[in-house]
């Protein structure tokens, strides 16, 4: 192989693969990036088993041919170029990466043990997926995945894609994290519901690639893999085989208490009020009375503290305990500039809303805690 390739082109692919190998891992090759030139054209492919992710960018290809070079390694090389030319050749066993006065060799290892991946194009046809839905549905549901569960079908966010709408759920038993988002009425009404459980990696290279570029999504699913075509680029993701759980279920529909909060201040006020709750529980508990709601925390070793936040409330008093970050992490994921709570009582798990949001319908539960 031989190729002259530009610095950033270079550097814009090898960035996305940064997530995928992995640094420690029993099969070296795995942390290795799969270098194939032909044509105009270099491609890339790097794999944990897990997910995969296939690129492309332009080149001068001199000599067609595929090889593979160490992901990491590699990456921080080209950073460190200056933005010029890169010449890379096959040389003596090795690989040569050179640009202006600089020169090196790198070790490669071979080819025919790279894992063979899944081809697109032999499972069901594909769908289209509206691009900044499916980056707000990423946004607002991987944080909530837990990513140790001994039940494995929790390590990762249950999507399902409907005729007419798509959503995103996850949980990791102490809260909940499901959005909505309508599809083209286009679709046809007569297909069927399809659900798979995406692993949380996966979710974070999507939302990756999601950041830059437009155009829908394609979407297809096979045997026991998911495909995104995300442009030019190829994310493919291993299925979670198990099951999910009823969700539906889960969401609670007698809460006859709701208190709308403005979003920055309840934000601000649990931020503070959090540093000096217990630092393993990070426990507030939140006081609600006749048109006020204290934001309060303790701990034995930090001391304690409160914050008043006034809302337009007339129901009975009540008091309920929540994990600070689990609040935050919905706080922060939502944009719009109020929220609701809404409660039924201190050990029934709440259910917060954003409140005038369009083009999604964005569920977050929580469990109360007991302090």
């Amino acid at each position: 192989m031989e190729l002259v390739v530009r610095k950033n082109d270079l550097l814009r692919e090898l960035q996305l693969f940064q997530g995928i190998v992995e640094r420690k891992n029993t099969i070296p090759i795995l942390a290795n990036v799969l270098m194939e030139a032909n044509g105009d054209e270099v491609r890339f492919l790097a794999t944990d088993l897990e997910v995969g992710l296939r690129s492309k960018c332009n080149a001068s290809v001199a000599k067609s041919g595929s090889l593979t070079l160490p992901a990491k390694k590699f990456y921080e090389i080209i950073k460190a170029l200056p933005e010029t030319d890169i010449r890379i050749a096959e040389d003596k066993g090795g690989v040569k990466v050179a640009a202006d006065r600089f020169d090196s060799r790198m070790q490669t290892l071979p080819r025919e043990d790279f894992p063979t991946l899944p081809e697109s194009g032999a499972g069901a046809p594909s769908a289209t997926l509206p691009r900044s839905a499916l980056k707000e549905m990423v946004a607002k549901t991987h944080f909530a995945i837990t990513g140790e569960d001994t039940r494995y079908f929790l390590n990762g966010a249950l999507f399902v894609l409907r005729p007419d709408s798509m959503s995103l759920v996850a949980t990791d038993g102490h809260r909940l994290a499901l959005v909505t988002v309508p599809r083209d009425g286009k679709a046809n009404k007569d297909t069927d519901e399809i659900r798979a459980i995406l692993p949380k990696k996966t979710l974070g290279e999507l939302s990756r690639l999601l950041m830059e570029g437009e155009g829908d999504i394609a979407y297809e699913r096979g045997e026991n893999h998911l495909f995104f075509h995300v442009g030019d680029r190829l994310l493919i993701s291993r299925m979670i085989d198990g099951q999910f759980p009823a969700y539906e279920r889960v969401i609670p529909k007698g809460n006859d208490k709701r208190i709308e909060f403005e979003r920055d201040r309840l934000t601000n006020a649990v931020k503070r009020v959090a540093l000096l709750s217990n630092e393993r529980s990070r426990a507030v508990k939140i006081q609600i009375d006749k048109g006020k709601v204290d934001i309060t925390s303790s701990s034995p070793d930090l001391g304690e503290a409160k914050e008043t936040l006034t809302v337009d409330y007339t129901g009975a008093p009540m008091q309920i305990c929540f994990n600070a970050q689990y609040v935050l992490d919905f706080l922060s994921a939502v944009s719009t500039d109020v929220v609701s709570l809404e409660l039924k009582d201190e050990v029934s798990q709440a259910l917060m809303k954003p409140v005038g949001a369009e083009d999604y319908d964005y569920t977050y539960v929580i469990m109360p805690m007991r302090v």
